[in-house]
């Protein structure tokens, strides 16, 4: 029995299985059935329209549409609901896939994930967000994955540098937030960074600070060189650095009375060696580099509940796209890292042969239609 287009749709639900519980998921299978899953805001009135899209080339051309940016020069504004839940003790995945065929030359390509209260129609650019995860292009300085975490009503910024793609295929970003507070980021499903929040975020004070009684002792001697108190300057060391130039003659039109007393012009001089200083010798009373004494941190306060998120539910794209034709697509989140990995094969991973093959085939149509 074949199950109808509609029927196979996935959108913003809770699918429980025996290994995984999948929050949200959608791959746009069912036509205009996203438009009443997705939300557009209205905080703005010229924001970009979003079509459904495989684009210009692609794998599957049922599977790989998406829903793509259509206007250049435009802020984005569409969000999605789910049913609220916490990650409280287990995992928090997410995962989508985003093709910039357009050859994005500035623009974004990240989601936001946000609490459940937040009104869709009026989201924008400041609205509150719990964490945003993935690519930002702008011209050849800017080509990096954002991973943001609001930590007590503030964003911080992840301390590492994480390059993403650049290419015009479609691509899988996946970030994995884990309760014992690591993360991990993929691209493809390969991983590209990891790490804890603590360390790649300054979320937190510092463990540590400078001890601020402790002060450099004032007989401290951190000279590794000193003059070397017997070395002399000899007595025929100061020459002029320069001097009359002895090959020089007075001009034989040289009227003194109408140009003066003549005087030859200065040149360099060969006997000078600038300024005499005494050699270095090392010093006997050198102690070293002197090191601030650290002290603990009383503001500092180990939190392990920095990873955790009341009441998830809205994800969101509140982007800006200089050249438009982005899609996005195969939308996940999920408490289960293997179940995203699946996942990503079974969307990613199955159309990206023929993406490519696609690819090919645009640049080089005469080999395409040879073969």
């Amino acid at each position: 029995m074949k199950l109808p287009v509609a029927i196979l749709a996935v959108f913003a639900s809770i699918a429980v299985t025996i290994d995984a519980t999948v929050y949200f998921k959608e791959q746009f299978l069912d036509g205009d059935g996203w438009e009443s899953r997705w939300v557009e805001s209205k905080h703005k009135s010229d924001y970009g329209q979003w079509k459904l899209s495989a684009g210009k080339f692609y794998g599957d051309a049922e599977a790989d549409k998406g829903i793509q940016t259509s206007q250049d020069a435009r802020f984005y504004a569409l969000s999605a609901r789910f049913e609220p839940f916490s990650n409280e003790g287990k995992p928090l995945v997410i995962q989508f896939t985003i093709k910039h065929e357009q050859k994005i030359d500035c623009g974004g390509g990240y989601v936001k994930v946000f609490p459940s209260d937040l009104d869709q129609s009026n989201m924008h650019g400041d609205s509150q967000y719990y964490i945003m995860f993935g690519p930002d292009i702008c011209g050849y300085s800017t080509k990096k994955v954002h991973v943001i975490f609001n930590y007590k009503g503030q964003n911080h910024l992840i301390k590492k540098d994480i390059k993403c793609k650049d290419d015009e295929l479609t691509n899988l970003y996946t970030l994995i937030l884990n309760p014992d507070q690591t993360y991990e980021v993929k691209i493809n499903n390969e991983k590209v960074e990891s790490g804890s929040l603590e360390d790649d975020w300054d979320m937190l004070p510092l463990k540590k600070i400078k001890d601020p009684e402790a002060k450099k002792p004032g007989d401290w001697d951190d000279r590794a060189k000193i003059d070397d108190p017997s070395d002399t300057k000899p007595e025929e060391w100061d020459k002029p650095e320069t001097i009359p130039d002895p090959d020089a003659k007075k001009p034989s039109d040289w009227d003194e009375d109408m140009d003066g007393e003549w005087e030859p012009p200065m040149i360099t001089n060969p006997e000078y060696k600038g300024e005499w200083s005494p050699k270095k010798i090392d010093n006997p009373d050198y102690k070293g580099a002197w090191v601030h004494p650290e002290i603990d941190n009383p503001e500092y306060s180990h939190d392990a509940a920095m990873y955790k998120f009341e009441k998830i539910g809205v994800l969101g794209l509140d982007l800006w796209q200089v050249k438009s034709g982005t899609i996005f697509d195969n939308f996940l989140i999920t408490d289960d890292v293997k179940e995203a990995e699946e996942f990503g094969k079974e969307t990613w991973g199955a159309t990206k042969v023929g993406l490519y093959s696609s690819t090919v085939c645009r640049a080089y149509t005469i080999l395409c239609i040879l073969y």
